[in-house]
Parts: structure tokens; C-alpha cells; sequence
């Protein structure tokens, strides 16, 4: 592939798993969140503490239905690396919903730039997973004064037709579905939805250790009882949708062609959301990217083999180090306008 360096992994499980849940505020021995005011919500950010000072600033995005959490182990192995904080999107983890309502990935892109800005931590190694992954492509495309670095892992770019595996999360854009999966799943135990959860999202949801299973059950029953979950998720969903049809300058896989900074692609092979098949589209469509295989993992690599992801990351800060970005004064006169819009 023309500018794809391609890397496959033999997979090792590793007795680790972290869940959704771990890290929430609250619970014993977890990270708590710090609220961070941007224009129209009240973000939640979690910090892991850099093992010394002077390291690169890095940012990380998760993906539909996820947190913060869902980059916990990451953010710890790569803490002698990088300067690390997660952000939960408008809606999701601890974050509540935009006062607007627009959870569209334009909106949730507009979110992270006003964090990177009030935060004056910019420009960052950006990672991003799923929907994040969008957003995160979006964001490098648009504010390249704001990326050192881009990290997509299984990122939710067009793939049309979508595989059959990821059609029951496709429907959630429908109206009215939502609804019905309420009506479907009440009085479902909660064990059981979680446990579909993780068949979907998961390479092996077995490597999942029981006590790492009670959390993730705990923290799903916590998420499905805000008012506003299935509203937040349908909104969001349909916001991937429309990004899927946008053409033009905003269609995403252009977008991805406009991206400079050195690109980082984790793919799984056990994916049921984004198919393997995207990894070639993607490699060409960045200029400067290298490709991970997970033969065993599925759509959240980072969570399922942390050590792997981490060790490549490395990689590329070598291979890359010393690699100027866009000054922001170069940049803003274009690229401030175009974020906001």
C-alpha cells in the first residue's frame, strides 16, 4: 500500500481486560474526573499522572457508548510516554448531554477542540476509537495546529455496505428502534445485555476475568438508567450515519486525505462493528500511515491488548520524533472557522 507500512502481532491474551467501568469517580481505588467547561456542555476529563515531567501532551477519544475508561490501560502503559488525558464525549461517561442537543460527529469534534483550546495543550498525540475515530479524523483534518500525531483504532470511517454484524447498531438511527429495543430488552437481566455487549465489541469476551464482568455489568446498569442514555446513543448514531452520506469537502474519507500528521491504524480481525476490509481504504487514504493487525482482537484493541497498541505507539513517536506540525498561526485563519462550522 502506498505509504502503509503494514505490522502484524501474534496475540498473546493478557490477563487484563479493563472494563467500561473501571475508573469511574466513585469506586474504590478509581481515577476521578474533573469537569471542564466548553461552550454548551460540561465535559468530564480523566489525567493520568506522566511519570516525569516534559512529556508530549496526548488526548484520547472513545467511541459510541463508551468513556474514558475504555482507554485506562492504555493511558497507564503509556504514562513514561505521554502526558495523557481522556475526554468523555457530550452525553456519554460522566459527561452530560450538549445544552443544543447536536450530538452529531461535527459536534463532538467542536467539543474536543474546545477542550484542547481551553486546556492550551496543543497540539497532541490524538487517539481515537470508533466513533472517536471519525471525530479524531475530522479534527486532524480541519486543526492540524492541534496533532502531533493520530492514533485510529478500528476507526468508524464509511464503509459501505456495513458489515451484517454492525446493522443492529446502524438501526439505532432509526426512528422509533430505540423505543422498541426498550420495549425489547425491559425486563431483560442486566448481566445478559451487558454480556451481548461484550460479544460485539470483544475478540474473546472469555478472556474477561469475573470480578472485571461485575464491573462491567454495574456500570452498564448505571449508563441504561440515565434518562437520557437511549436518547444520547440515538443521537449520536444518527449523527455517524449522516457523516457516512456527507460529500464534498466534509465526506470524511477525504478527510482523511487532507491529514498530515503520521497516522497509527489497529485493526482487529474479530471486529463485528468496522470490517478488516477497511484497513486498505484507510492506509491509502493517509498520507503517512503504518497498520497494525490484531489477529485476535476485536473493536477495542486498546482495552483488549493494551501491551500490543502501546509498544507500537512507541514505534511511531520514534520513527516520527522531531516531526514539526502545522503552526497555529498558519493554520487558524482557516482552520478556526472551518472547525466551528
Amino acid at each position: 500500500m502506498s505509504g502503509l507500512r503494514e505490522m502484524s502481532e501474534p496475540v498473546v491474551p493478557e490477563a487484563a481486560i479493563p472494563d467500561a467501568a473501571e475508573g469511574e469517580s466513585g469506586g474504590e481505588g478509581l481515577r476521578p474526573l474533573r469537569p471542564v467547561s466548553v461552550p454548551g456542555c460540561a465535559l468530564s476529563v480523566e489525567a493520568v499522572a506522566p511519570e516525569r515531567e516534559g512529556l508530549p501532551p496526548a488526548l484520547f477519544v472513545h467511541g459510541l457508548g463508551g468513556s474514558t475508561q475504555n482507554w485506562s490501560l492504555l493511558m497507564d502503559r503509556l504514562a513514561g510516554d505521554v502526558d495523557g488525558y481522556a475526554v468523555d464525549l457530550p452525553g456519554f461517561g460522566q459527561s452530560p448531554p450538549p445544552d443544543d442537543a447536536d450530538l452529531s460527529v461535527s459536534a463532538h469534534m467542536r467539543a474536543v477542540v474546545d477542550c484542547l483550546e481551553l486546556s492550551g495543550r496543543g497540539p497532541v498525540h490524538l487517539f481515537g476509537n470508533s466513533l472517536g475515530g471519525a471525530v479524531a479524523t475530522r479534527l486532524a483534518a480541519l486543526r492540524p495546529d492541534l496533532v502531533r500525531s493520530l492514533t485510529l483504532i478500528s476507526p468508524a470511517l464509511p464503509e459501505v455496505p456495513p458489515q451484517r454484524t454492525a446493522l443492529p447498531t446502524g438501526l439505532l438511527a432509526m426512528p422509533g428502534v430505540p423505543a422498541v429495543f426498550g420495549k425489547l430488552t425491559r425486563g431483560q437481566p442486566v448481566e445478559q445485555q451487558t454480556e451481548a455487549l461484550l460479544d460485539l465489541c470483544y475478540g474473546d469476551p472469555g478472556l474477561i476475568d469475573a470480578e472485571r464482568r461485575r464491573q462491567m455489568v454495574a456500570e452498564y446498569q448505571r449508563r441504561m438508567a440515565l434518562p437520557y442514555s437511549m436518547d444520547v446513543l440515538a443521537r449520536t448514531a444518527r449523527g455517524i450515519v449522516r457523516a457516512y452520506t456527507e460529500r464534498g469537502p466534509q465526506a470524511l474519507w477525504r478527510q482523511a486525505e487532507q491529514v498530515t500528521a503520521p497516522v497509527l491504524l489497529v485493526y482487529g480481525l474479530r471486529d463485528k462493528l468496522v470490517s478488516y476490509r477497511m484497513a486498505r481504504k484507510a492506509g491509502l487514504a493517509f498520507q503517512d500511515s503504518r497498520l497494525l493487525v490484531l489477529p485476535e482482537a476485536g473493536h477495542v484493541a486498546m482495552m483488549e491488548y493494551p501491551d500490543l497498541v502501546a509498544g507500537q505507539f512507541r514505534e511511531l513517536l520514534a520513527e516520527t520524533a522531531g516531526t514539526s506540525v502545522v503552526p497555529a498561526a498558519a493554520s487558524a485563519a482557516s482552520a478556526a472557522p472551518a472547525a466551528r462550522a
